[in-house]
């Protein structure tokens, strides 16, 4: 079979390289798939750097989610088990951890509901407890992990301001449905944010950047908000400052949505068919920018290393809907 694989750690268009390789074989517990569909992840580049909390050994095929077959047939979502990941024709996943695709989705959206939207879900629901009425703040509202936070805000009833780097992310995000746009290279974002707001600020802020977007988070939070901590994107991971957390009155909250994969289960299967039901209603639908062939991940997983793509984009090493890979 094809897949990419990682000998050395670098930038994932110097360091990923096409090969033809054995199919896995699955351990105890682990079931072959045939690949689908894979989306690329910000999480696929820091590996390929080296940068990511999980350093599969040399050399391994990144690729954290998919859409893939069964050998009876099925067709469901699931993490690859490194280092056999997604890029690549056929992938191992653990057994007890697949989960089945939405029929309303096709492949590469079906993929894209898994990591950014449970995400999404856990962020907002189970650690900032968003309601209805409340105003929700996402930075990199046009990305992959943003424009799922976006969609699950407006779904929950939220008033949704997404901060967006230039003027076709700014049509992007207005597309997913953002009630107010804040382009951060041409508007001071902090002052956007208040203007929108009457003073009063966020409830809920999204962040998976980190860096300069905490920092304008910290003075956009309202008063009793909460500050989920998704990422750090934007390559600087802040140092807040907890007295100003003191005299605000706000929260800070990490969500690392893998920890529930061993410490609650069952509930990542619970906020699976939430997503499920949420996308037979129509209510969200993952944007999957682009669908690239197998041969053009490399190229693919780099440029969303550089932050030049919008939503997702998805590798499909198989012909999907008879177009031809």
């Amino acid at each position: 079979m094809q897949a990419w694989q990682v000998h050395e750690n670098g930038e994932p268009g110097e360091v990923m390289r096409l090969a033809e390789v054995a199919r896995p074989v699955p351990g105890e517990g682990q079931v072959l798939l045939k690949v689908r569909a894979a989306n690329i992840n910000f999480p696929d580049a820091l590996m390929c750097r080296g940068q990511y909390q999980v350093r599969p050994p040399l050399p391994f095929t990144p690729g954290l989610e998919i859409c893939g077959e069964t050998e009876d047939g099925r067709r469901v979502i699931a993490n690859p088990v490194l280092p056999y990941g997604g890029f690549a024709e056929y992938a191992v996943a653990d057994a007890t951890a697949l989960r089945d695709a939405p029929d309303a989705l096709d492949d590469a959206e079906a993929a894209a509901l898994h990591i950014g939207y449970q995400t999404g879900w856990f962020g907002l629901h189970r650690r900032a407890g968003l309601e209805a009425g409340e105003t929700l703040l996402v930075h990199a509202a046009a990305g992959g992990v943003g424009s799922a936070a976006v969609q699950l805000g407006k779904a929950a009833g939220a008033t949704v301001i997404g901060v967006v780097g230039g003027a076709a992310k700014v049509a992007v995000a207005r597309e997913l449905g953002c009630d107010v746009v804040i382009d951060r290279r041409e508007q001071d974002v902090i002052a956007a944010v208040k203007d929108a707001t009457g003073g009063r600020g966020a409830d809920v802020i999204y962040d998976p950047v980190g860096g300069q977007a905490y920092a304008q988070s910290a003075k956009v939070v309202a008063f009793e908000g909460r500050i989920v901590i998704v990422g750090f994107a934007g390559g600087t991971i802040p140092s807040p400052a907890l007295n100003h957390a003191l005299v605000k009155n706000y929260s800070i909250l990490g969500l690392h949505w893998g920890l529930y994969n061993t410490k609650n289960p069952k509930l990542v299967q619970h906020c699976h068919e939430q997503l499920t039901d949420l996308a037979a209603r129509g209510a969200v639908k993952p944007l999957v920018s682009e669908r690239v062939p197998l041969t053009g991940a490399a190229d693919a997983v780099q440029r969303v290393a550089d932050g030049v793509t919008t939503g997702r984009v998805a590798v499909l090493p198989v012909p999907q809907n008879g177009a031809a890979a």
